[in-house]
């Protein structure tokens, strides 16, 4: 089984906290990573996207004042990803958004490239964020930018 610190070093991880500092200087939405090694009992019968969404109200990000939370959600035991918006980006961004991007990064984590898959798709999200939801003047960072790792 994969895990996490066998994969990212802490150098890794500091890249990609930094990463969503570096979006959220340009959008009022809040972007976080959560990393899972495997799934818990509980959750043995749920799909990917039912974790990932279990995992976006734990962490409160349905909490932020626009609704405009994103949080990409990476399971290593079976090398799977989900990405969940909020209400307020979907409201502006498609779905099918979110898919192609985790198709690509998927892409990267099959040749290896862990680090690279999910800067990549931080770039894409900071992208589609800073075009849809500009940084306000009272914008506040809502939500930490470090690195879940369960």
């Amino acid at each position: 089984m994969l895990k996490v610190r066998e994969i990212f070093t802490n150098d890794d991880l500091k890249k990609i906290s930094e990463k969503i500092a570096q979006i959220e200087k340009s959008t009022s939405g809040e972007v976080r990573v959560s990393i899972r090694e495997k799934r818990s009992l509980i959750e043995r019968k749920l799909s990917i996207f039912d974790i990932a969404l279990r995992e976006f109200y734990r962490l409160g990000m349905d909490k932020t004042r626009d609704k405009t939370g994103v949080l990409i959600f990476l399971l290593l035991s079976e090398r799977k990803l989900q990405i969940i918006a909020d209400e307020g980006i979907n409201s502006k961004v498609e779905n099918e958004t979110w898919q192609k991007i985790a198709d690509k990064m998927v892409e990267k984590f099959k040749e290896g490239k862990y680090l690279d898959g999910l800067l990549f798709g931080l770039d894409e999200i900071g992208k589609i964020l800073s075009a849809h939801f500009p940084i306000k003047p009272d914008d506040i960072n809502e939500l930490p930018n470090d690195i879940e790792i369960s």
